[in-house]
């Protein structure tokens, strides 16, 4: 960088020194090529409105993908708002892996959904998802309005469409997981870190990824290293240490007040000193071989490749050619600018923005245990990622020889290109609503009066991981276990202690059988006999050539002793091709019968006679 591009950048520093390394020169001083120019394509507010219908149709249809989301985060929320629910190991007060503030915000929230005049639990489950939806949508429109303002107004609109044409968010933006709300929290962070207008930009930057990593999951703080590595280099060009280590300390004191609230918070709770997110470092990284995650299965190194590539189309490989693309962008642009600082600032810029994407898939490819829902936070990341992808081939349209075609045909080609993605995700969505929402739906009649009364148990054999929590059940309608062919730990029950305990005493008792190896727990199950209904599940292809586990019987075929209350059809995965596993195929007589989906039945059964042994 020249002499005067220093003083510049020097000068740019000292002038907002409470704001941030970077601060937007004047617009009649700005070199064409500055990355800052004003959103004009479409208002923030319109820009929401698309975000926060897309998020609530999600809240409403998405099917619930892991069962830690059910057992770690609902049944917390439904203790502390209904005094009963199922509970992990993570919350026994001997590990205390879990945050009660995590669990208590949501809490917070259900309990003002009680006060709407829309009574039942089941209401409250949803509406927590929709307000989840809302605080995702305004997460997804600062960030939007950030990258306009920062790397300008095509890269803020294909940022946008990739958000809302992918099904990754469809699974993530209404999700009660820390991952989702560490996607949250990033999404302010980077607002915060790009915005050029921001006051104390970096000190919030800091702050929100830290919000993120403390309240939600500690690991999601790795994807802030990026933007401090910057401050850093920035500070080496300008030499203006003082107002970068005033910016650092001013975030890092923000962090640490929020540590210390969750801390002060969940030892109120667990009745002894606890720090959650070291509890959960520890367990992750430094446990011996028969804890930590790898007891819960193992996935190759390419299990994120197939999965973003499921979830996000043709915008994951676009992302992962970000920074070639912006390299290249960056050697041609350097021919033709006369102002070496301005292209500099830019390179600088987005290859930090790009960068943490490739951190996160890093980390989390070398680790042997993974899951869908830790890539999450880096969402926001991917979807920005393609944006800078795409945005240099399509400004080139406008100065190549593809700009001699009419500008009404190149419109209604990137529109046609557009609405191929975009089919392509709605019929990916459209596969998971119709397909496994079976779940989500089957246990309505216990709403309907009579059906269910206090002291009624709903047993759960082999369906056990697809309980979408007590919201689902009438009061007083407890869930339970019966024996299956799973063999690992299962939830036990908050204690519902009351006289003489205090507040929340379930938070702060040991609960009896719980342990870190996953060991089964034979105290968990009860006796078939003692089911008042059972959820269970039945697909025909596994009885064809199939040996059933003895402890996982058709209770669906069970006539003389079950009744059906209530059978959703349930794709059949083993029976279904790749394709129809994939994308919604339509029940019609013109689809070949190799592309067809197959079906079983997610039944609601009730004990015939309504008698139960005791």
């Amino acid at each position: 960088m020249d002499q005067e591009g220093v003083r510049q950048r020097t000068t740019a520093v000292k002038e907002s020194q409470a704001g941030g390394s970077i601060k937007p020169l004047p617009e009649s001083k700005r070199h064409p090529n500055a990355p800052y120019t004003r959103t004009t394509y479409a208002e923030p507010i319109v820009v929401f409105y698309v975000f926060f219908a897309v998020n609530t149709f999600a809240a409403l249809y998405a099917p619930i993908q892991d069962c830690d989301e059910v057992f770690n985060y609902w049944e917390p929320s439904h203790y502390l708002t209904h005094g009963s629910g199922l509970q992990t190991w993570e919350f026994s007060p001997d590990y205390a892996i879990r945050s009660w503030v995590y669990a208590g915000i949501h809490s917070g929230i259900i309990a003002i959904g009680r006060l709407l005049p829309w009574p039942g639990k089941v209401f409250e489950f949803y509406f927590l998802r929709v307000v989840l939806g809302f605080v995702c949508a305004v997460c997804e429109t600062r960030l939007f309005s950030a990258v306009g303002k920062s790397l300008g107004e095509s890269v803020a609109m294909l940022y946008a469409f990739v958000m809302i044409a992918s099904p990754g968010m469809f699974h993530a933006a209404a999700s009660y997981l820390p991952s989702s709300f560490a996607m949250y929290t990033t999404m302010l962070g980077m607002a915060a870190f790009m915005d050029p207008r921001g006051r104390n930009r970096t000190a919030w930057g800091i702050f929100w990824f830290a919000v993120g990593g403390v309240i939600g999951w500690p690991f999601a703080a790795a994807l802030v290293i990026p933007f401090i590595l910057e401050e850093f280099l920035v500070t080496a060009i300008t030499r203006d240490v003082i107002p970068m280590v005033q910016r650092m300390l001013d975030g890092t004191v923000r962090s640490l007040i929020v540590l210390a609230l969750q801390s002060i918070v969940d030892t109120f709770f667990y009745k002894k000193f606890v720090c959650v997110p070291l509890n959960i470092v520890l367990y992750n990284v430094f446990s011996s071989s028969s804890k930590g995650p790898n007891i819960y299965g193992t996935e190759p190194w390419h299990f994120y490749l197939r999965n973003l590539l499921l979830n996000f189309t043709v915008w994951f490989p676009l992302s992962l050619l970000s920074i070639p693309t912006i390299l290249i962008a960056h050697i041609a642009r350097r021919s033709s600018t006369t102002s070496p600082t301005a292209n500099g600032q830019t390179l600088l810029r987005t290859i930090t923005i790009a960068s943490p994407l490739y951190l996160w898939l890093t980390i989390f490819t070398l680790q042997p245990h993974k899951e869908e829902r830790f890539i999450y936070p880096a969402y926001p990341f991917l979807a920005l990622n393609a944006a800078l992808t795409l945005q240099p081939p399509l400004s080139l349209l406008s100065s190549s020889p593809l700009s001699l075609l009419p500008p009404k045909l190149r419109k209604a080609l990137l529109l046609l290109s557009g609405l191929l993605t975009l089919d392509l995700a709605l019929l990916r969505i459209a596969a998971l609503a119709t397909a496994y929402s079976a779940p989500l739906q089957v246990y309505t009649p216990l709403q309907t009066p009579n059906v269910a009364r206090a002291g009624d148990t709903v047993c759960l054999g082999k369906e056990w991981y697809r309980f979408p929590s007590s919201y689902h059940l009438p009061a007083g309608v407890r869930a339970k276990f019966i024996r299956s062919a799973f063999r690992g730990l299962l939830p036990g029950e908050f204690s519902e202690a009351v006289e003489g305990f205090g507040f929340f005493p379930g938070a702060w008792l040991t609960p009896a059988g719980m342990n870190d190896e996953n060991r089964e727990d034979v105290g968990k199950y009860v006796d078939v006999e003692h089911c008042t209904f059972l959820v269970d599940s039945y697909f025909p292809s596994h009885g064809e050539g199939m040996e059933l586990d003895p402890l996982e019987p058709p209770y669906v075929l069970q006539t003389g002793t079950w009744e059906k209350l209530k059978c959703i059809p349930f794709l059949d995965t083993a029976a279904t091709g790749t394709l129809g596993r994939l994308i919604w195929i339509p029940e019609a007589a013109w689809v070949p019968d190799a592309f067809r989906r197959r079906w079983g039945k997610y039944c609601l059964l009730r004990r015939k006679g309504g008698v139960v042994k005791t």
